[in-house]
């Protein structure tokens, strides 16, 4: 996992749930900072893929590790 500026556990969260706080964290950060968001709905992996794309968001990395979904998003 890179380095980020801010983390979101949106652990036991169903959809839309995490993409919104994520969208809520993003909103209050600078452009071309990283959000670590860490979720658990499966789901939220093409939520986040397709999430990135909408917004213009730079989604760096996205890893499942110990059941856990794990996603960098750089703020465009």
């Amino acid at each position: 996992m890179a380095d980020f500026d801010q983390e979101l556990d949106a652990s036991g969260l169903n959809c839309p749930l995490p993409i919104l706080r994520a969208k809520k964290t993003l909103n209050g950060m600078e452009g071309g900072q990283v959000l670590h968001v860490i979720a658990t709905d499966p789901g939220s992996v093409k939520d986040f893929d397709a999430f990135a794309k909408q917004t213009g968001n730079e989604l760096m990395e996205s890893k499942e590790e110990g059941g856990k979904f794990h996603f960098l998003i750089k703020k465009s």
